[in-house]
């Protein structure tokens, strides 16, 4: 099942972000639109979009999050790989679970040698 929605997600992802993907919106919107007064510009041809649109919306948003989630995985597997790889301290493989505090104060102590201990 989670491989099955992983390539959908990607699949969906990918084709939501193309060029001919924002066509066919604008196209359907403008196509809606024509249609107003065909329709006396009602509430029930102002519900179809508002209805279209959220449905569309909502979908959207669990199939980008979870894109970017293995997107984010992937790059974090790939530095820490490189980190490994190196001669450098490994002290920053596995810091993307650290709390807001902890990374905080990483950042600070990063920052302190940067200027050679000056905040």
């Amino acid at each position: 099942m989670s491989v099955m929605f992983a390539r959908a997600a990607t699949g969906i992802a990918h084709g939501a972000g193309k060029p001919i993907t924002f066509v066919v919106s604008l196209i359907v919107i403008v196509a809606w639109a024509i249609s107003g007064p065909l329709f006396k510009f009602s509430d029930t041809w102002q519900l179809i979009i508002n209805t279209g649109t959220t449905i569309v919306t909502f979908l959207m948003v669990f199939l980008i999050q979870n894109t970017q989630n293995r997107d984010g995985a992937a790059i974090q597997a790939k530095l820490d790989e490189l980190i490994c790889a190196s001669d450098v301290p490994n002290r920053y493989v596995g810091i993307e679970d650290l709390t807001e505090e902890e990374l905080d104060e990483l950042r600070t102590k990063c920052r302190q040698r940067v200027n050679g201990g000056k905040t």
